[in-house]
């Protein structure tokens, strides 16, 4: 079964970002090109993401959305002071996502959602100057979730339903600033888990007093992904062999949480004309259940070999989210919208593995209604994030902590196109 699981990770997520922190806001193509917005829109089978309370309201009995995403990220790092420079190398990440929805009644709407709230990748070149944080960093988590909408009086709905999340890491980084092996290669440790898997849950309501306006609500709650005890493996290599070295090479078990926040979204939707339709959405994360990422390094007997302490202290973050729709005619659809998102990371805890400030994103897309039934939806993301002189300064070397720092200066470009579907 768990081999099962990474092969669905790998099929529909190759490497993703960006939001704040680890959060990715790529979940539908519709939604994306008005500034990720969709709280309080009902427009197509997205609405299983963005409010399963919304899910009852779709026209017709059968409704599906499904698409994909190109993500082209870049992050140049420099630090003047030592003449340090980098620049990542990241793969092209390819997330996708699925929702359908089926009328039972026009009360009674069921849907499933597979979609990536979560997921990083950062690649380094190997042995780079903050390669005693981070080589390269994989990160991903894939949310199933089958959902049940109700509509309890005219104007209002409800909806929601069980998350399974299935997660995976790989991460790669050297085990000090200088230590090697007696030919000079540098020492190191790859962890790597897949297949994991952890459950939560979404609610959400829609209130639509008229046909001009629409207002929305929707929770997701935190969830916690726990590599346990022969859950993953982390490989040691070219450590020097030496009573003084912190652990032999080799091969061990270890033991690790990385908390996936809950969200709030409030949203609301108004229709000045027949042809607009303009949205706002508000996001606020609880990031502050992220207080650190500490790995356990396990012997075969359970014992514990060695431990990585890396503090993060993560705050409460939001964004706002500004969307526009113009219906040109019965085949043409344009879209447009903004977003600003808060970065959760605070003064002194800028880790190289999530090189995140605040960002602006500006989206725009259309859709071409082919038959009454079918349609083709398009969008893109650029995204900028503001250029920031930080550091980490909780690593700790020889019992003395070695802050590692500079300018980090990050942009990720992401075009996608999907398919709407009716009947």
């Amino acid at each position: 079964m768990k081999k099962v699981l990474s092969v669905v990770v790998l099929l529909l997520v190759c490497a993703v970002t960006y939001a704040g922190g680890y959060r990715v806001s790529l979940q539908g193509q519709r939604g994306l090109a008005m500034g990720h917005t969709g709280v309080a829109m009902v427009n197509n089978a997205e609405i299983a993401f963005f409010n399963p309370g919304g899910l009852v309201h779709l026209e017709g009995k059968l409704n599906v959305a499904v698409g994909g995403f190109g993500v082209f990220s870049d992050v140049k790092f420099q630090n003047a002071e030592f003449g340090q420079t980098s620049q990542t190398d990241s793969p092209t990440g390819t997330p996708l996502y699925l929702y359908a929805s089926y009328n039972v009644s026009e009360k009674l709407a069921v849907g499933l959602a597979v979609y990536t709230p979560y997921g990083s990748t950062v690649e380094y070149p190997t042995d780079w100057s903050g390669s005693h944080l981070v080589n390269s960093i994989d990160l991903s988590a894939i949310f199933v979730q089958p959902m049940v909408s109700v509509k309890l009086l005219e104007d209002l709905s409800i909806g929601g339903g069980p998350i399974l999340a299935i997660g995976g890491v790989n991460f790669n980084r050297n085990l000090s600033r200088n230590l090697t092996d007696i030919d000079g290669n540098r020492s190191n440790v790859e962890l790597d888990s897949q297949g994991l898997t952890a459950f939560g849950f979404s609610v959400g309501a829609m209130i639509t007093p008229n046909d001009q306006w629409s207002f929305g609500v929707n929770y997701r709650s935190k969830i916690d992904i726990d590599v346990e005890q022969g859950d993953g493996e982390a490989v040691f290599s070219n450590v020097p062999n030496s009573p003084l070295a912190p652990i032999a090479n080799g091969t061990y078990d270890f033991t690790a949480t990385l908390p996936l926040p809950a969200e709030w979204t409030v949203g609301v939707s108004y229709k000045p004309s027949d042809k607009w339709t303009l949205n706002f959405d508000w996001n606020y994360a609880e990031w502050d259940a992220y207080e650190a990422l500490d790995i356990m390094f396990l012997n075969t007997d359970g014992s514990l070999a060695l431990e990585s302490i890396n503090p993060r202290n993560y705050k409460n973050a939001s964004s706002y989210r500004l969307g526009a729709q113009f219906d040109v005619s019965s085949k043409f659809v344009l879209r447009a919208g903004a977003y600003f998102d808060e970065s959760p990371v605070q003064e002194g805890f800028f880790a190289p593995e999530t090189p995140r400030n605040d960002s602006y994103g500006f989206t725009g897309g259309f859709t071409y209604n082919v038959t009454d039934k079918l349609a083709i939806d398009a969008s893109f993301l650029y995204l900028t994030f503001k250029e920031i002189d930080a550091s980490y300064d909780s690593y700790v070397e020889g019992g003395e902590r070695v802050p590692f720092g500079g300018t980090y200066k990050s942009s990720a470009f992401a075009p996608g196109l999907g398919l709407s579907y009716k009947l």
